[in-house]
């Protein structure tokens, strides 16, 4: 029998055997009156007439001592049919490896063995097949894993959207602050303005229409504080246009930052000018046109010449200074260590030093943090550490570091006589060729904030090349020189299939349950009262977006509440008071799991519990969640109706379905086995010809478990 298909009720069945019982016996009784002779029969009759209350009552008993002999006999074997059912839906459906049990007579057991013998047959030969799967896909996985490792340190993001304007594949880091999360199956409007989207595809279109041979399109909006710039590429594949877009993501704040500065310093320094070149301007006149004043007047003007140069010189240091060097923003440096400076110089050095170079400086300094194109910087002291050497010998070579405030200082050491100054300016008008292209020594220099230098020591023994850069922050922290800090294992997601869903704009309870996006979420609450003032404190969430689980697409918050955590709540979550009392209230994070779910379908273990805590709120927070909701415990009864009420914990729910046991009763932790429960419910629902959302939804409200929905 399927295990879909409608099956006979014990009662039924009981009922039918009492009725052929009865119709047997009248048979028997109308066989032997028809045998009886007509005087047989008088008698007969006579004999029963004064008794048919008796009689009457002798038939009826019949089929209740009958039921009462064979219920429990009928029962256990509809149970244990039943229950074998549900054992047999498991195993195929969902966790091979689930152990078959069945209680009741001797065939029933046999035939539970039996169906485990098949079962793990089943199991060792699809372990095979994984296997080989596993084997030939290996290579694939590694090809992605390269590519991922490569796009992963990418200084921009990339996303890719199908031609309906959802992400279809992200390598981005998770933005939390900036609006709604980024993720897979979300629209761009989640990350990018909404008008500014489709400027740029309207001129992808147009573009694309009149021929043209570059089809890209430039846009730049805002996300929060950050500025994004970004470049539109269109995927050609459709006849009616593009098949979906390449986004390539910069943050632009720090480089538009930087040309606000130097706009800001550049009118700060002609308005400060103006006045002082101005007063030198009138004063070298005054000198020119009257060159027989007398010496107290012409004091006074040198005066003012002196006083107004210095303020000019003033004015265009400072502004400098605000600049940090015209051309540092478009010039590649990285953030590095000078330990680590010091140590690609002495592999530079290794073939032009008799001696390999020696280091004189402790580690606290190593550690100082400099902003710098390293490449370049090894190959400018090479380049003049080359020319030092073809002037004489540089025996004793040694590298020493000295700290000066925000200034840095590297001294290259040698014995032997110093650089003369006027070779050294020349040395510095001549090019490297380093990653950036043909620069000069002297650019370099300016493009680092840089200054150099030689010297040589009072007892004229041995000689110095100072090179001094500016720290990258006061305290040397990486961290704090400006630069957004790079994601730690920055998600990478492919789901190329979502270019080949149309089912968007369909009617949501028509859309497939193996096509559509969920949020499967739990929260722990003050207690387990919603009517008596209990609150949410933690909300976790994950993502399912094409029978897929997104682990790494997870909301994780815990929340301040009014009233305190009740004891027996703590208990059972281990979330005190005290531990919220810094949190944010639900007012803030119920807004932010509200953008987290949008768009998508709810699930929860024992839903009606969380959506009424939900229900409560919205009055504090103005939070509404109007989209559809799926109970796991009222999908698992559905599919196992075998088993008892009390047999659908969640926790019971994974260990049946194969899942390996995880940390219970922390918000997050709960949603994901969740998660993984309503992944393996799904093929259990497709044996039951329960495809689709609105499928669900009716197979739940028919479920004998269905209890009010908030």
């Amino acid at each position: 029998m399927k295990p879909g298909s409608a099956a006979a009720s014990p009662a039924s069945l009981l009922a039918l055997l009492c009725a052929l019982v009865l119709a047997w016996s009248g048979l028997l009784v109308l066989a032997l009156w028809s045998d009886l002779a007509a005087p047989e029969r008088l008698a007969a009759a006579e004999l029963l007439r004064p008794r048919g209350g008796l009689v009457f009552l002798f038939v009826l008993s019949l089929p209740l001592l009958l039921a009462g002999l064979v219920w429990p006999w009928v029962r256990a074997w509809s149970g244990a049919a039943h229950r074998l059912l549900d054992e047999i839906a498991i195993v195929t459906g969902a966790n091979p490896r689930h152990p078959v049990s069945v209680t009741g007579a001797a065939p029933m057991r046999a035939l539970a063995q039996a169906v485990q013998r098949l079962a793990d047959r089943h199991a060792s030969e699809r372990d095979e097949v994984q296997a080989r799967i596993a084997q030939a896909s290996a290579r694939l996985t590694e090809e992605s894993r390269r590519l991922g490792a490569l796009m992963s340190e990418l200084p921009q993001a990339v996303l890719v959207s199908n031609e309906e304007g959802r992400i279809a594949a992200q390598l981005f880091a998770q933005a939390d602050g900036h609006g709604s999360p980024i993720g897979l199956d979300r629209p761009l409007t989640a990350l990018l303005d909404g008008a500014a989207v489709a400027h740029a595809m309207d001129q992808i279109q147009r573009r694309v229409a009149l021929g043209q041979s570059s089809v890209t399109a430039q846009l730049v909006t805002r996300r929060g504080p950050a500025l994004l710039r970004v470049q539109v590429v269109p995927i050609a594949g459709l006849p009616t246009g593009p098949a979906g877009h390449v986004l390539i993501v910069e943050d632009a704040t720090r480089s538009m930052a930087e040309l606000g500065r130097r706009d800001l310093a550049l009118q700060r320094l002609t308005q400060g000018t103006r006045s002082a070149l101005a007063n030198l301007r009138a004063a070298a006149q005054a000198l020119q046109q009257y060159p027989a004043m007398d010496a107290q007047r012409r004091a006074r003007f040198t005066a003012v010449v002196d006083e107004e140069s210095g303020h000019l010189a003033s004015q265009l240091e400072q502004a400098l200074h605000e600049q940090d060097t015209g051309s540092s923003a478009a010039w590649p440096r990285d953030e590095m260590q000078l330990a680590d400076l010091v140590f690609a110089l002495q592999g530079q050095l290794a073939g032009l030093l008799p001696e390999p170079l020696e280091c004189r400086f402790d580690a606290g300094i190593g550690a100082r943090w400099v902003e710098v194109d390293s490449h370049a910087i090894v190959l400018l002291l090479a380049h003049l550490l080359g020319r030092i050497a073809g002037q004489g010998s540089l025996a004793g070579a040694a590298v020493e570091l000295v700290e000066q405030g925000r200034l840095l200082r590297l001294e290259l050491v040698w014995c032997g006589p110093a650089p003369d100054p006027r070779d050294l300016q020349a040395w510095e008008a001549e090019p490297l060729q380093t990653a950036a292209g043909a620069v000069t020594v002297r650019e370099v220099l300016d493009r680092h904030g840089a200054e150099l230098w030689g010297l040589a020591e009072p007892s004229g023994s041995a000689a110095r090349l100072c090179l001094q850069l500016v720290a990258a922050s006061p305290s040397g922290s990486a961290r704090s020189s400006g630069h957004p800090a790079a994601p730690v294992g920055r998600p990478i997601s492919y789901d190329f299939d979502l270019f080949h869903q149309r089912g968007q704009t369909r009617e949501i309870d028509d859309v497939p349950l193996a096509a559509s996006s969920f949020t499967v979420f739990d929260t722990e609450t003050t207690g387990l009262r919603p009517g008596e003032g209990d609150e949410i404190i933690a909300i976790g969430a994950v993502r399912i977006v094409n029978a897929r689980l997104l682990e790494h697409e997870s909301f994780d918050r815990l929340t301040r509440p009014r009233r305190p955590v009740r004891a027996s709540a703590e208990a059972v979550h281990g979330i005190s008071t005290a531990r919220l009392q810094g949190e944010p209230p639900l007012e803030r994070v119920l807004p932010e799991f509200a953008r987290f779910a949008e768009g998508t379908v709810l699930v929860a273990h024992n839903a009606a519990f969380d959506m009424r805590f939900l229900e409560l709120a919205r009055e504090r927070t103005g939070v509404r969640f109007d989209q559809p909701v799926l109970d796991t415990l009222l999908l698992a009864s559905v599919v196992m109706p075998g088993h008892g009420a009390g047999e659908y914990h969640l926790e019971q729910l994974a260990e049946r379905l194969g899942l390996p046991p995880q940390a219970r009763h922390q918000a997050l932790a709960d949603a994901l086995t969740t998660a993984q429960v309503f992944l393996r419910l799904l093929p259990l629902l497709a044996e039951r010809d329960i495809h689709t959302l609105g499928q669900a939804r009716e197979a739940c409200k028919a479920s004998p478990l269905a209890r009010e929905r908030f």
